[in-house]
C-alpha cells in the first residue's frame, strides 16, 4: 500500500473507530469482545483497503463487514474465548445514562442474534430497511418482520417488571 493510500486508510479508521466498537458493544454486549470484533474489522478493511475506498459507500461498506464478522463470530463460539466468570466493567460511561444503557442492554441481550442485528442497523444506525437488507444479506421483508418482532419484543420485555436479565 502506498503511503498515501496507507494515510487515507488510518484516517478514515481513526474517525470511525469510536462508533464501531459502541456498535459492537450493542451487538456482542462485551468490551473485550467489542474490541476484538473492531480489530477483526480494522484488518477485514486494512487487507481490502483498495476496494473499500472505491465504494460508493465507504461507511455501509464497513457496517456490513462489522455486522457479518459478528454474526460470523457468533456461529463459531470455539474460535473465542469463554470467560469463566463476569468481571466487572470499570469502563467509564456518562453518568446520567448509565441506568438506560444498562436496561438497553438487557434488553438487547434477550433478542435472537439476527434479531438484534436488524433493531441495531435500524434502530441505531439508522439505516433503511433497504440498507439493513444489504448489509445483512436477507430480504427487504426479513428485515421488516425481524424489525417488529423485535420492536414488540423490547417493548413487552420493557414493561414487564423484573424481565430484564
Amino acid at each position: 500500500m502506498r503511503q498515501s493510500e496507507e494515510d487515507e486508510f488510518r484516517a478514515f479508521v481513526g474517525a470511525r473507530m469510536d462508533r464501531w466498537r459502541r456498535a459492537a458493544y450493542l451487538l456482542c454486549h462485551d468490551w473485550h469482545a467489542a474490541d476484538d470484533l473492531a480489530s477483526i474489522v480494522v484488518r477485514k478493511l486494512y487487507r481490502h483497503w483498495r476496494k473499500v475506498a472505491a465504494a460508493d459507500n465507504p461507511d455501509a461498506y464497513a457496517q456490513r463487514v462489522l455486522t457479518r464478522s459478528w454474526l460470523d463470530e457468533r456461529r463459531r463460539p470455539w474460535r473465542r474465548e469463554q470467560p469463566v466468570e463476569d468481571l466487572p466493567e470499570n469502563g467509564w460511561t456518562h453518568p446520567d445514562r448509565v441506568d438506560d444503557r444498562d436496561q438497553l442492554t438487557g434488553l438487547l441481550a434477550q433478542l435472537a442474534p439476527r434479531q438484534r442485528a436488524v433493531v441495531v442497523l435500524r434502530f441505531y444506525f439508522d439505516h433503511s430497511v433497504e440498507e439493513t437488507a444489504e448489509l445483512l444479506g436477507i430480504s427487504a421483508g426479513t428485515v421488516k418482520s425481524q424489525s417488529a418482532r423485535g420492536l414488540e419484543t423490547l417493548r413487552t420485555l420493557a414493561y414487564s417488571p423484573g424481565s430484564i436479565s
